[in-house]
């Protein structure tokens, strides 16, 4: 029987990813393959740096009086392709006054959205982002 133990994982291998089929049945036998994963089909080295809603040129208009810059880069948008992680918290910033909403697993990133994670924000920047800034969180001319 094959052990693992004194064994190291290997951090690239992602075996959600291999394919188990070959070529010309693959379609056939799993025709949505990455469904459900809670992994990107963009790996980090792929993915370069992450989008953020300073990057985004029309979220930066949009979102510019109400965030300064230094405050959109800490703002990671989910690049188009990418499967929102099942039963996270996101909002859509394409939204007039977005909502938060749990993903299901066979979302994915893409226009007209501008999705966001609430657990890569900083809660002061989520609030705000929601609409709901408690005492002291209010950012350039929201009063305080």
């Amino acid at each position: 029987m094959p052990t693992t133990r004194g064994r190291k994982p290997d951090p690239d291998r992602q075996p959600q990813t291999v394919q188990k089929h070959p070529d010309e049945y693959q379609r056939d036998l799993n025709p949505d393959h990455m469904a459900g994963q809670n992994i990107s089909p963009l790996g980090e080295t792929e993915a370069g740096a992450r989008r953020t809603a300073y990057d985004a040129k029309d979220l930066h208009r949009s979102l510019g009086d109400a965030f300064r810059d230094d405050e959109l880069k800490q703002i990671p948008v989910l690049r188009s392709g990418e499967r929102l992680q099942q039963g996270a918290t996101y909002i859509d910033l394409s939204e007039s006054r977005p909502r938060e909403f749990t993903a299901m697993g066979d979302m994915a990133a893409g226009p007209p959205h501008w999705y966001v994670a609430k657990d890569q924000v900083p809660y002061v920047i989520w609030n705000r982002l929601i609409g709901e800034p408690k005492p002291g969180q209010e950012g350039p001319g929201t009063g305080s």
